[in-house]
């Protein structure tokens, strides 16, 4: 297992300090310590012109959502972001750091959803909760200064998941998306989560996996139900154009290349970003992993390339190894 040396540094520490796999708390205790690892490797928090908490009509009663608006007047183009967490941890705050970095970035209005989370509210709640919250940021589009023509969706391991079946819904039901930003996302519940890393109980690793998905899904035959695994889909033609990132040492990349590569065949624009040595979880901690922030500047470049954006920031670094850019 070829570590970046980064990873065999937090690694260690992780090792030494005796951290408790996630999997091994309550889920009390791992929603508290999953969101003090994000916050400790996140990095200096940045500040956006405008950050403001509402609450939105949704499936189950009122969704939570966080606003991030950079500077700049009139109709944005909007990403909703769809935090990760195993569809069992994770909250608005869990995302705060990304969603801050990719509203000044690409500069793009940001919305993050807080749905709700299982065990207590499995598998589909989540997704139509997301989806809801799509549909109803599109048609009130007016009130949160977006751009209906320039919508997507996004988010990190299980929030890739979510913002993958929230585009099969919306290829059907609308609203129209401009992009789908999927990073590390779960693909297929029901396959194999092999990988390089094995039981090492100090990352990510099969264990951590079966864990979430054991909360999400009450009858394993759900994991065919494509919203639960959109690689399952029989048809991903018509989607929108998609960044795939993956890590060479998440027991999700498999099935995050295979989705990129079913998309490709599809004929959706689909761009492939692969980074060795790195683990499940990079995206979110740019404050530990350079390579996490150097993906989320290629996601922001994603973004911008496909709201027809320009920013004042820096150029995007080179792209990472194995970057694949295909039809167009």
């Amino acid at each position: 297992m070829a570590l970046h040396p980064e990873v065999a540094a937090y690694r260690a520490a992780r090792a030494a300090a005796g951290t408790p796999p996630l999997y091994t708390q309550t889920l009390a205790e791992a929603r508290a310590a999953d969101l003090a690892a994000i916050r400790a490797g996140g990095g200096a928090v940045e500040q956006v012109a405008e950050v403001r908490d509402e609450h939105i009509p949704g499936p189950g009663g009122d969704l939570p959502i966080r606003v991030y608006r950079p500077a700049g007047s009139g109709p944005l183009p909007t990403l909703l972001y769809f935090f990760g967490g195993g569809w069992t941890l994770g909250s608005i705050d869990t995302a705060d750091g990304i969603c801050r970095r990719l509203a000044n970035a690409v500069p793009c209005q940001v919305v993050t959803v807080g749905y709700r989370l299982a065990p207590e509210h499995p598998f589909p709640a989540a997704v139509h909760d997301c989806h809801a919250a799509t549909v109803w940021i599109a048609e009130n589009a007016a009130r949160f200064g977006v751009d209906p023509t320039r919508l997507a969706v996004g988010g990190d391991s299980a929030g890739g998941n979510l913002a993958a079946a929230v585009t099969l819904l919306c290829r059907t039901d609308g609203p129209a998306l401009a992009a789908q930003l999927l990073v590390y996302p779960n693909t297929d519940i029901g396959g194999d989560p092999s990988g390089p890393v094995g039981d090492d109980p100090t990352l990510f690793n099969r264990h951590s996996v079966a864990w979430y998905r054991t909360h999400y899904l009450t009858d394993a035959e759900r994991a065919r139900d494509p919203l639960a695994s959109p690689l399952r889909a029989d048809d991903l033609s018509g989607l929108p154009a998609a960044l795939v990132i993956t890590a060479e040492l998440d027991p999700l990349c498999a099935e995050g290349q295979r989705y990129a590569e079913r998309l490709d065949a599809a004929g959706v624009p689909v761009r492939a970003d692969y980074y060795p040595g790195m683990i499940h979880g990079f995206f979110a901690m740019p404050g530990v992993f350079t390579d996490g922030r150097r993906a989320q500047d290629s996601a922001a470049a994603f973004l911008r390339d496909r709201f027809g954006v320009s920013s004042d920031r820096e150029a995007a670094p080179a792209q990472p190894e194995g970057t694949g850019v295909r039809g167009g």
